[in-house]
Formats: C-alpha cells, structure tokens, sequence
C-alpha cells in the first residue's frame, strides 16, 4: 500500500448512481490531499433497471460532492463491457486515455466495496480499501439507499448525501428512478426480455418501413408526430422525407435501450434532414409523456401485443389507448398497425400440421430456458412442424391445451392454431416470441376496446389477412379445418385500425338531461 507521502491518487470505480454522506466521510478520512480518480463504469448505459441515472447527472453529483468537501477529484466515464477478467486493465486503460494518467500501485490505492472487483486490482498489485466493507456492520451501500428511494421510502435522504439530493431534486430523478426501477416491462439491461436479438429486429423493422408508411400515409396529420414504439426510427426516416411534414415535428419513442441508442446513432449521422427530429427512451405505461391535447398524430407498429404479453392483458391495452386519446388533439388520430386475432378465437378446430419436414423427439424440451441462445435456435429449427406445436405449446407465456386426434393432426382453438401458425418460423427469436401473444385480441375487441377509450374508429380501420404469410409460410404446412373435416379459411392475422378523437366531447343522455335541469 502506497505510504501517506507516496498516495497521489484514490481510484474509486461503480456506478455512482447514488453517493451516501458515508462514502464523503471515509474518503475525506483515506484520501488525505490525494486525488479521487472516480470512475464511473456503465456510463453510456441510463433508463435502465441497472443503471437508471444518466452519467452527466451522476457526474454532476460527483462534482458538487467534491466542491462542497474539499475533495479534488477526476470523474471519468467508462462504457459498459462484457464481463471479462480484464476488466481493471480495461478500466486503467480508459483512465490513461481520458487525462493522461498512468495509475499504478505505487501511488495508488483502490477504493472498493466489492470484492470480485477488487480481486481484478489486487491481481495487478493495487492495495484496496474495502469502503463499506470494512466496518462492522457495514454501513448501507449507495444501491441499497437507491432502492430505498425507489420503494417510497423517504429515510433515503438520511443516508444519501446532499450533492446526491440536490441532483435528484433539481433534474426530476426521484420519480424517474422510482419509475424505471420499478418498471414491470423493461428488464435490468434496458430490453423487454433478454433472449431478444435486436440486431434482427433493427433489419425486419428497416425492410418493412416503406410498405408500413405506403399504407398510412394519407392518414398521417401534420404537425405533432409522434411514433411509439419507434425501434431503430426507419418510419420517421420516411416521414422526414415528407414534403408536405418537413414543418412537422417527428418524435420517436423507444423502451429498448439498443433500439433507442440506434436511433441515436442515425440522428448523430445526420440522416434526419428536419431539424425537428427527437428521440425519447420511455415506456409509456409508467405515466403520460405528453400534454393533454398536444399530439396530432400517434403511430404505433406492432407495438399493443407487446402491451398485451408484458403488461396486464387488456386492462394495460385500454390504459395505455387512453393516453394516447389524452395526449391527442380534437380531430387528431391514432394509426396503429399490429397482429390481430380471429374473431371466433375460441372455437374448437382441427389443426393437421406436417410431420416429416425435421424431427419428431417423443416429448417436448423443458430447460430451454436456462440455454443459449444458438443452441435454442438450433433446436427449434431442426423439429419438424407438427413437433414444433409441442414446443411452442411448453415454451408459450399464455399456457394451453391441444389433443392429439392422430399423428399429425391436433384439436385446439383457432386462436392458440395462429397464434403457433404466425410464430412457427421465428426460431432466431424464439424465447422471446413465445412471451407474446398475438390473438390475444380480436378486431370486434379492438374496435370495443378504442370506442371504450374515447375514440371514433374511422371506415379505413379493417381487419387484414397476410395472404403472402398464408401462402408462402402456413398453407404449405398446414391445414384447417372445423371438427367435422368441413375445410375452414384462414382468419384475419393483422389489423390496421385509423382511430380519431373527436372534435367534441361526446355528452350521454343522462348528461344532457341532467344539464338542462333548473
């Protein structure tokens, strides 16, 4: 360990979301006239259960805590990485790079309350300083005051230092940490599941941009234009090309943080050519985003299933409607594209799937949760269709029943037929796309559920049946018919629904009795 005269410098890595006034104590008692090299690591990481504080308000922390201690200190961002035993060179490398300094074990000494992460410095000769650690019974650590704050607990700001506090207050970031933590959608790294591959979602969402703009188009209102649910942005990349919305301003809002850090990267790249282009990562569940009467035309792709499969089914799909008929001005409009069930999902069918087109294992696979994602995918792709129903049947969030009424031919409702029938192929994604549930809801629910949160359905709305889906992924494979053998046709797979909010406000006729009284 440096002696007193030797140590010029504390290195002090973690997150940083929150400081305690214990932390200011101990590292005015260590520290003497060194310097707090304060690393803070996932730093291009925010909004996310992990790492809910964005790095320039962590770091505005930093530096407050620092001007009203005495500490001098230097606060330098380290980008997230995969976990790797090279983590304290990556970490020291980072440093050098940002201020020039090369810290060493000679003049260093390293503040750390974890010990994985101190095992990594110790391995290249750093002494440590355990922090909280240290002392019996440990103080609480910055993330467990953190979580205090976000349970409603107010004895957070007992423990939390000012500079903390006064961040948090001024910048609105108890109730967005509150929000984000407690966020029942969005998981730890910022990403509606975990087994999701975005890099294939960012080339699906860019391939099918121009056919989703070419059908609702002529709908679109100028002026306020908001996409939620936006992924990598390729819809407002076409609405920017818009002459008659280039006085328009184009929002997009993304929960995923790698869908909203792309559309990032496309705006820093100057591919937006309207300056009045913004992205805004928020899920929208967790409270309004926008003013009452602000937007004048909402799109969402693909996005109310998601609602549906992670949130609370149809009291979450209203919930969520009627912000968007709030935040929508008189005779503004809500387009929303998506899968959508058949209207008779509850009926009994017979489904006959092909048998000999992959393997036929006697049970379906149980543990494919705790797998990689490759091996999952090779699995999947390699069980013929009819095999494939099991699997889709053991791995779907929303359980249900099939009988088998021969080899290759099942009984089971219409809804739960399509909902495996449009999921089937998607092997790539395959954990993630059994969390959803397609046909969840019908176009006569849609349709109820839109009039239900304040909105006018305009005659375009229709229910939609992928014909190209049918012919090319289903129909060959297989067949549909009612309990008696009578073929069936195949239902409507998508729905396109053009939903406006009045220009008045709807009175009932109790209301209006009930004003002209005396």
């Amino acid at each position: 360990m440096p002696s007193t005269a030797e140590l010029r410098y504390v290195l002090f890595p973690g997150r940083h979301h929150l400081l305690t006034r214990f932390q200011a104590e101990h590292l005015r008692r260590i520290a003497g006239n060194a310097t707090i090299v304060w690393a803070v690591t996932s730093a291009n990481h925010e909004n996310t259960r992990r790492n809910p504080v964005p790095y320039h308000r962590r770091e505005a922390a930093i530096e407050r805590l620092s001007a009203t201690t005495g500490l001098r200190s230097l606060v330098v961002p380290v980008f997230d990485t995969a976990p790797t035993d090279a983590f304290a060179e990556v970490t020291l490398k980072t440093i050098a790079v940002a201020t020039g300094l090369d810290l060493t074990p000679a003049d260093t000494l390293l503040a750390c309350s974890t010990p994985q992460v101190a095992k990594l410095y110790e391995r290249l000769g750093f002494a440590v300083d355990e922090v909280e650690a240290a002392y019996e019974p440990p103080p609480e650590r910055p993330w467990d005051v953190l979580l205090r704050l976000a349970a409603g607990d107010e004895t957070w700001r007992e423990l939390a230092h000012p500079a903390t506090i006064d961040v948090f207050e001024r910048y609105g970031l108890v109730e967005s940490v509150r929000a984000v933590v407690n966020d029942p959608l969005i998981g730890d790294e910022g990403g509606l599941t975990t087994t999701r591959d975005y890099r294939t979602y960012v080339e699906a969402f860019a391939e099918a941009a121009e056919r989703k703009w070419a059908a609702v188009r002529r709908y679109v209102e100028p002026g306020r234009i908001v996409d939620i649910g936006c992924g990598a942005g390729s819809l407002l990349e076409l609405a920017d090309r818009e002459p008659g919305l280039h006085e328009s301003d184009l929002i997009g809002v993304e929960a995923a943080r790698h869908l909203y850090q792309e559309c990032l990267h496309k705006k820093d790249q100057g591919v937006f050519r309207n300056a009045n282009v913004y992205f805004y990562r928020r899920n929208v569940l967790l409270g309004a985003i926008f003013k009452e009467r602000s937007v004048d035309t909402t799109l969402t792709f693909a996005l109310t299933h998601e609602i549906w499969s992670y949130g609370d089914g149809r009291a979450d799909v209203l919930k969520f409607a009627r912000r968007i008929h709030d935040h929508t001005v008189p005779g503004g409009v809500w387009i929303n594209s998506d899968v959508c069930g058949p209207d008779d999902r509850e009926r009994m069918v017979l489904l006959s799937l092909t048998g000999d087109d992959g393997d036929n294992p006697a049970e379906p696979r149980r543990d494919l949760a705790d797998k990689e994602p490759a091996e999952v995918n090779a699995y999947v792709g390699s069980l013929s269709t009819r095999a494939r129903l099991d699997q889709f049947a053991a791995d779907f969030a929303f359980p249900f029943a099939h009988q088998s009424v021969s080899k290759n031919t099942v009984r089971l409702s219409l809804g739960n037929a399509m909902d495996y029938l449009t999921r089937k192929d998607y092997v790539d994604n395959w954990l993630s796309e059994t969390r959803e549930q397609f046909c969840g809801l019908s176009f006569a629910d849609w349709t109820a559920l839109l009039t239900e949160g304040g909105f006018d359905l305009d005659p375009a709305s229709t229910p939609i049946r992928n014909d190209w889906l049918i012919a090319n992924r289903i129909a060959p494979v297989a067949t549909l018919t009612d309990l008696d053998g009578n073929p069936l046709d195949w239902p409507t797979t998508h729905l396109l629904a053009v939903a406006r909010r009045p220009r008045t406000v709807r009175v009932s006729l109790e209301e209006s009795q009930f004003s002209r009284e005396p």
